[in-house]
């Protein structure tokens, strides 16, 4: 039998969603059609005026000489490695607590995942354990700038320097994040984006982008999307398709110039839940490192009471997720990597405490103010399991 709290914000109050986009395109459906249509009256799809404005325009938003649109953040990743040679027999030091993209791009270049623990209260790679990882097969470090925040960049390039081992900025939670005044992507020798829908800078279907500010990277970067060749039909190395169309470019070129405006509502969403769930329960809320920002990209908690705390706002109408309810290095696919269940006890611990609240930029102040309300009853009404 549910309790009369759970009843209420049932019965009485329509659904908050975890994430939406209808919203946003019934207030900018004029601009959003016109520029369908403009694209699909130009006579060009693939590889056009508008992705080689929108790579110079993202690459500048992020403070790098060099964009190139691919058509996913996984693909950014692994192009990125590729253009770096990363291949069989080398190490790349990453993080468990990621998607499985990530690791997955890691893979098709052939190279080995190394995985080190993160920080229990950003959820972030902690670079203090990445000395005790690097090994001489270590090639590549790379930091995942997770659900909107920046890792501890000024140790680990201090560090990957000093051993001369590439850095590649997984950025696709984080487009825009700040790590004291530079945007990340612009730390390694290449940063790869993701432009799924839900992402901070997210198209109408998929899309990335790899960033750099080394016009060797640049140029290898553009042969290997576009399987090899340099203008003409002729593969000067093995390459790939990966192109970014002309349709999400212009798009997401649309959207870039409110992003700065949609960042906000995102801080401000979070600034509700803030003040809002500040001392309830045991829920240890997202910390912000005091040399950089916060794009949440997800808010995530903690609680000890995860799952109970879930269904309980399920009853109450209100989506969450769990990001990730299982580390990498215990799924199945990636037993063969040889990581036991304790290899890694931060990450394995936050898989069972996490737990992230509806975000995304036209969620309304009342909707937020209605999760705090209804985290704060399940913690009152103290339901056991």
């Amino acid at each position: 039998m549910k309790n009369s709290g759970s009843r209420e914000y049932k019965e009485t109050l329509s659904p908050v969603r975890y994430w939406d986009y209808l919203e946003d395109y019934r207030r900018n459906r004029e601009e959003v059609l016109a520029i369908v249509d403009e694209v699909f009256a130009s006579g060009r799809l693939i590889l056009g005026n508008r992705v080689a404005e929108f790579e110079q325009h993202f690459a500048a938003f992020c403070g790098v000489r060099f964009g190139v649109g691919v058509n996913s953040g996984t693909d950014a990743l692994f192009l990125a490695l590729k253009a770096l040679d990363i291949g069989p027999g080398a190490e790349v030091i990453t993080v468990a607590n990621t998607a499985v993209p990530t690791v997955a791009a890691i893979r098709a270049t052939g190279a080995m995942p190394v995985f080190i623990d993160v920080e229990a209260d950003t959820f972030l790679m902690d670079v203090t354990r990445l000395g005790g990882a690097i090994t001489s097969r270590t090639r590549c470090i790379l930091p995942v700038h997770l659900y909107g925040q920046a890792v501890d960049m000024e140790p680990l390039l201090q560090l990957a320097d000093s051993r001369n081992i590439a850095v590649v900025e997984d950025c696709a939670q984080a487009a825009g994040a700040l790590y004291g005044e530079r945007r990340v992507g612009s730390f390694g020798a290449v940063g790869a984006f993701s432009f799924y829908p839900t992402k901070v800078l997210g198209g109408f279907g998929d899309g990335g982008m790899a960033v750099t500010m080394r016009d060797d990277l640049h140029q290898r970067l553009r042969r290997l999307r576009f399987y090899g060749m340099e203008g003409g039909y002729y593969a000067e190395e093995e390459g790939y398709n990966s192109r970014l169309d002309e349709l999400q470019a212009a798009l997401l070129d649309f959207r870039l110039t409110s992003l700065g405006g949609e960042i906000k509502r995102r801080e401000k969403i979070a600034a509700v839940y803030d003040s809002g769930l500040e001392g309830v329960g045991d829920i240890v809320l997202p910390r912000v490192r005091n040399n950089g920002n916060h794009q949440y990209y997800l808010y995530t908690i903690r609680t000890s009471r995860r799952d109970n705390l879930k269904n309980y706002l399920e009853e109450c109408g209100i989506e969450t997720r769990i990001n990730y309810p299982t580390p990498i290095h215990l799924m199945r696919g990636y037993r063969f990597l040889g990581y036991e269940e304790g290899s890694l006890p931060v990450t394995e611990r936050l898989a069972g405490e996490i737990l992230s609240l509806p975000m995304y930029p036209d969620l309304l102040p009342e909707e937020a103010g209605r999760v705090v309300a209804a985290v704060s009853s399940f913690f009152r009404n103290q339901r056991l399991p």
